[in-house]
């Protein structure tokens, strides 16, 4: 069985797909996808979306390409939203949160230091409900360790790891795991599958960030969970190891960092 840690099955990409992907997913042998939000707009379709999938969770967040349209009150009401969801059997994290520093619009000063201050704001969220944080992280892996390291939430995954082994090992010491998807299966990616081959497997999660980052097999199309196992055949050939163990020990692995994970069903 395997756990997809990152998948906005909530996108418009999927239309009125979302749940025919997840039970086509769960055939497959995909146990839980875990849905993050992106902006307030969307809580309330990730925890519905959730509830309605069998093999899905979700976590709360505002991600950083949607800061600049963000406010305060949307803080607030994140806060609030995760003090009423920790009754919820299907939330699990704080996300997508993060920096990034690669849209240009983005790394201007004034939106630089906007940004952190909603990753900082989001990092107290989940230190003081205890909850694991989900990052999105683009140029920007040591200002993220930086304050990851000042505010201390309970772990998290630091998505779509593309830093060096220095920063996997910063955020391994924090407590975190570090999600492994499409770009792996790539052969020019010689970095990511440097990374992918040579961590420590119980660091290691999988993702598939679907609708993005697909796999080459279907790039530049739409990605989609369904797209894990083989994403996970891939990282074991690289390691050498048997599907099968993959499977189990990258499971645990999002099991461990992400605790309130519901049961196989």
């Amino acid at each position: 069985m395997w756990i997809d840690t990152h998948c906005h099955l909530d996108a418009h990409e999927f239309g009125s797909e979302s749940l025919q992907v997840a039970a086509r997913s769960s055939a497959q042998g995909v146990a839980m996808i875990v849905i993050p939000a992106v902006e307030r707009a969307n809580f309330a379709i990730v925890r519905d979306l959730a509830a309605a999938a069998p093999n899905a969770c979700y976590a709360l967040g505002i991600h950083p390409i949607y800061v600049p349209q963000a406010t305060e009150d949307d803080l607030i009401a994140l806060r609030a939203d995760v003090e009423a969801a920790m009754a919820d059997p299907r939330f699990v994290a704080i996300g997508e949160i993060g920096l990034d520093f690669f849209i240009p619009m983005l790394c201007e000063p004034a939106m630089r230091a906007r940004q952190e201050h909603f990753l900082r704001e989001q990092l107290k969220i989940a230190r003081d409900f205890d909850l694991p944080v989900l990052t999105h992280v683009r140029r920007s892996q040591d200002i993220v360790l930086k304050h990851a390291r000042q505010i201390r939430p309970n772990g998290g995954i630091a998505h779509a790891f593309n830093g060096s082994f220095q920063q996997a090992q910063g955020y391994i010491d924090l407590g975190f795991k570090l999600g492994f998807g499409g770009a792996m299966t790539f052969t020019r990616a010689l970095q990511i599958r440097r990374m992918a081959t040579d961590l420590p497997l119980d660091a290691i999660v999988l993702e598939t960030d679907a609708p993005d980052i697909s796999p080459s097999w279907i790039h530049p199309g739409r990605n989609s969970p369904e797209e894990l196992p083989r994403i996970g055949a891939v990282l074991a050939e690289l390691r050498g190891l048997d599907i099968a163990q993959v499977a189990a020990v990258t499971s645990a692995n999002a099991r461990a960092v992400l605790p309130r994970l519901p049961l196989m069903e």
